[in-house]
């Protein structure tokens, strides 16, 4: 194979698994506000939660909001950083690894703060309660289990 043809091959496989990978991300995190929006309302309607926990809890929700939005943009920076290093390498170099690693790196912090932010909240309620918002969660993280 031609060297112009190889790196033709290269660009094709690199935007192909950038599309593939933005619209896995974009199902998973469709998925992850629906889920969400179900947690969402089980806190505010299901629970019967007393003005107190309530009050707790849209505090709690709030700070997380600002943080969430924080985190939403470090994950927008990092992806832009993914598609200029792969537009620079047209390979998987230096580059891309760097800017990988630092993408997983943002995930990971959105997922520890997001977990936080769930324990911060369980801790607002009453035992029964917990447990019905246990049971939402693991809905949530394993829908196709038990």
């Amino acid at each position: 194979m031609t060297k112009p043809a190889w790196l033709a091959l290269l660009i094709v496989v690199a935007f192909t698994a950038a599309f593939a990978g933005t619209f896995l991300g974009q199902k998973l995190l469709n998925n992850g506000k629906q889920s969400e929006t179900e947690l969402h309302a089980l806190l505010h309607g299901d629970l019967d939660l007393d003005a107190a926990q309530a009050a707790k809890i849209e505090a709690i929700e709030q700070r997380f909001a600002t943080r969430r939005k924080a985190l939403e943009l470090d994950m927008r920076a990092a992806n832009a950083h993914l598609a200029e290093a792969m537009e620079a390498e047209h390979g998987y170099g230096p580059e891309v690894t760097a800017a990988v690693d630092h993408t997983h790196h943002v995930m990971g912090e959105m997922q520890k703060e997001t977990l936080e932010h769930l324990f911060e909240m369980r801790s607002v309620l009453r035992p029964d309660q917990a447990a019905a918002f246990d049971r939402a969660v693991t809905k949530a993280l394993a829908p196709d289990t038990k």
